[in-house]
């Protein structure tokens, strides 16, 4: 039984180190919600949530069984992003000169 006791002890003990290590490494990107409390600042995801599926739309929802390059999903969230800010036109036309050059007219 103390052996047992002694792995499970070993095995906390490791996952705590981890985690603590992972906290050290990533703390730049921790927000500290007490202080963005006292600030009046959001302390919710939500909002960022809902950019973020707004952007990526159905392309990686767990429905849709996609699985991405890292670059291909960084190329797609650059055009997404583009399209929802209305500047994919003239982006399309600096890369293509001719591409809509005129309006098209409507026949009378």
């Amino acid at each position: 039984m103390a052996t047992s006791g002694h792995n499970t002890a070993r095995k906390l003990l490791k996952a705590v180190e981890e985690f603590h290590t992972y906290v050290e490494n990533n703390k730049s990107f921790i927000p500290n919600y007490g202080e963005r409390y006292r600030q009046g600042e959001r302390i919710s995801t939500g909002f960022v949530e809902s950019t973020v599926n707004q952007v990526i739309s159905k392309r990686f929802c767990k429905k849709q069984q996609m699985a991405w390059t890292q670059r291909g999903a960084h190329l797609v969230l650059q055009i997404r992003t583009r399209v929802l800010n209305g500047d994919w036109e003239a982006t399309f036309r600096e890369w293509y000169p001719g591409f809509r050059t005129s309006s098209p007219q409507v026949a009378a």
